[in-house]
């Protein structure tokens, strides 16, 4: 599901860091920022990602290691390098020519973390300019849209577009909180959105409009923010997320269809990662990015649509072979050149260590009556 893509490979956020997020970034040395990478990695894999995007990290270490981490799972990654301060842009984008697996991006985290309004502008246009990703997170919440408006008078993704920072080479984390006007502006510039189902149900105030986004003609993957990294059920989470949330009220059906869900997780997200030239689907001229599924079970048998099933019926554990490359990186849910189950243990121990140096307080209120 490199970029996230199914049979051509999927690729997630698309999806590379997840222990990168467990508690303060500050509490992160280059060792745990390797293996949280790795792990991330590996769990990417497992669940049928030939490609992941980082949208970097504000841990005080340099993002090599986490180039390396992904390069030895062997995983296609997207990196970002944070740049709110409008600094290195220059270096990092330069820094993984010739790289056949490393594609540099830049990020600010949020606009509010840009120095000024020209930072946002310069590092959107050198993306544009070095044909890179800017990454961004765009109206995730209601806490980020309440937070622009007092900032600068505009909503996340009109503010974007008034400073110059829209267009093809921008990628918009989340934009679940969208009025028709910001629909028109996404539409107009060719700006592409990272649709975080998962993330929604998690932490979110609201689900995105992928159901209108594809009918416009939004640009749209669909991505993980570091929830899940098992592709098959991020798809059946992509599908069900717009049923519940538009589908029932408006009496539609379809929702789509298994097919454009299929194609937002696969061919639709390696175009949003600006990697369309290079994978997202079989075909010639395109990198060796594939999966192997065992069509042969039970919940397929007999199949009558083979793209719906894979949305709604099909599991990780049939994922046989992940390829990247032309590479075998994973084989029955193990890595065949390096040791998973010591990273697993390396990780598990690194990880413990991690939170405790963050001091975080976990906060879960108990329902009444219990």
């Amino acid at each position: 599901m490199g970029s996230p893509q199914l049979g051509s490979g999927r690729a997630g956020r698309l999806g590379a860091g997840r222990l990168p997020n467990l508690g303060s970034a500050c509490a992160l040395d280059e060792e745990s920022a390797y293996l949280a990478a790795k792990l991330a990695a590996l769990e990417a894999l497992r669940g049928g990602f030939t490609s992941v995007a980082d949208a970097g990290t504000r841990a005080p270490v340099d993002v090599a290691v986490l180039a390396q981490a992904t390069q030895e799972a062997g995983i296609r990654c997207v990196l970002g390098q944070v740049c709110s301060d409008g600094k290195g842009g220059e270096r990092h984008l330069a820094r993984w020519d010739g790289s056949r697996l490393v594609h540099p991006s830049l990020a600010i985290p949020v606009q509010e973390d840009a120095a000024d309004a020209g930072v946002l502008r310069r590092t959107a246009r050198l993306c544009a300019e070095a044909g890179a990703v800017f990454q961004v997170h765009a109206n995730e919440h209601l806490a980020s849209v309440e937070r622009s408006l007092k900032s600068v008078g505009r909503r996340p993704v009109e503010h974007l577009h008034h400073v110059g920072a829209l267009g093809p080479h921008t990628l918009g984390a989340h934009a679940t909180l969208l009025t028709p006007g910001e629909l028109l502006l996404l539409a107009d510039t060719g700006t592409a959105v990272s649709y975080n189902p998962v993330a929604s149900a998690w932490k979110g105030n609201g689900v995105a409009q992928a159901g209108t986004m594809a009918a416009m003609g939004v640009r749209f993957g669909t991505g993980t923010d570091g929830t899940r990294g098992d592709g098959f059920r991020l798809v059946d989470a992509a599908e069900t997320a717009q049923r519940l949330a538009f589908g029932l009220s408006s009496g539609d059906s379809v929702c789509g269809a298994g097919r454009v869900w299929l194609e937002h997780a696969t061919s639709r997200s390696a175009d949003a990662l600006g990697l369309g030239r290079v994978t997202g689907e079989i075909a010639p001229g395109k990198a060796a990015d594939f999966l192997v599924v065992d069509l042969d079970v039970p919940e397929l048998t007999p199949s009558w649509d083979l793209s719906w099933e894979l949305v709604r019926l099909a599991n990780r554990d049939q994922i046989r072979a992940v390829v990247v490359g032309g590479g075998l990186r994973l084989w029955e849910g193990r890595p065949l050149h390096w040791d998973g189950p010591a990273l697993l243990r390396r990780a598990a121990a690194a990880g413990r260590e991690v939170v405790r140096r963050a001091g975080i307080r976990r906060v879960e209120p108990v329902p009444s009556g219990l």
